[in-house]
């Protein structure tokens, strides 16, 4: 199995429109691996690396994550834990259609679309208080029929309204949803993510979104919470991520492919937005995420 090909996992909903799971540690279970549901995911026990598209970041007892349709996700426990872990996992796998059936039912529940949107990237929900989200967690393995579906409403309410959710992976890289300027933003999005080795210019994009430069700057802000610059950045360290993990291609060489047009503004990019190397995401990537009887073939 390659790690830019995860395991593709399919989820039995025929009996049950939402999954509850719970599982320990070490487990078949941990694994890299995708699927076509959303996925709330709680830590309850060990340290480790996250792993959620190409993002690579560290969790612990209490971390909330929330991943979207297809994207390729998995939690390693660090090697200094060497007990077997009862419970080390709990979560909820939910489909695209149960909410699209939802919101056209209830137009209130629109207004978590959003959420659900920023998934499509990754969530980690920071600051989100571990007890009452195990709380929201156990409700839901708790309770059947209706009462599960409404433990589960209710989970997601708090979610939205929780305030610090970090975004994780550019591998999914959603278009906004809204009116007329976020469409108009949407459509600049596109584009960077289509043309990432390219030159990109305000002026050019501003052209896109058929909005002045300034006009642009300001509503691109808002919208996607990046400066526009930041943002091309952004998509490009998040494209060379996948670069670094499934080609041997020097680390010199992904920097031009890429778009960027130094080395050394590549590695601070780099380092600045994922916290460690280029060479090192690398070196971990294939490290944690290749099995160890393909790495020994």
């Amino acid at each position: 199995m390659s790690i830019i090909r995860p395991e593709i996992e399919i989820v039995d909903r025929t009996v049950d429109s939402i999954i509850y799971l719970e599982h320990g540690w070490p487990n078949d279970l941990c694994r890299w691996h995708s699927h076509e549901e959303y996925e709330l995911h709680l830590v309850t026990a060990t340290r480790g690396k996250a792993f959620v598209g190409d993002y690579i970041g560290d969790f612990q007892p209490g971390t909330l994550y929330l991943t979207g349709p297809n994207l390729p996700h998995n939690w390693i426990t660090d090697e200094v834990w060497k007990e077997p872990v009862e419970v080390r996992d709990m979560l909820v796998q939910f489909s695209q259609s149960s909410v699209d059936h939802l919101t056209s039912a209830f137009s209130e529940f629109k207004e978590v679309r959003q959420l659900l949107l920023m998934a499509q990237s990754g969530i980690e929900f920071t600051g989100f208080n571990p007890t009452f989200a195990r709380g929201h967690f156990e409700s839901i393995r708790d309770n059947k029929g209706p009462e599960r579906i409404l433990a589960f409403i209710r989970f997601l309410v708090r979610l939205n309204e929780h305030a610090e959710k970090k975004t994780l992976s550019v591998s999914k890289i959603s278009q906004p949803e809204g009116g007329s300027r976020h469409a108009r933003i949407g459509q600049v999005v596109d584009y960077i993510v289509e043309n990432f080795a390219e030159e990109i210019s305000v002026e050019r994009a501003a052209e896109i979104a058929a909005m002045s430069p300034a006009t642009f700057s300001r509503n691109f802000q808002q919208v996607t919470g990046n400066r526009f610059v930041e943002f091309v950045n952004r998509v490009r360290v998040g494209q060379a991520c996948g670069m670094l993990y499934a080609t041997d291609e020097p680390v010199s060489a992904i920097c031009y492919d890429v778009g960027f047009q130094n080395l050394a503004n590549f590695n601070r990019h780099f380092l600045k937005m994922k916290e460690m190397t280029p060479s090192a995401y690398r070196e971990t990537a294939r490290k944690e995420l290749i099995p160890s009887q393909e790495r020994a073939s």
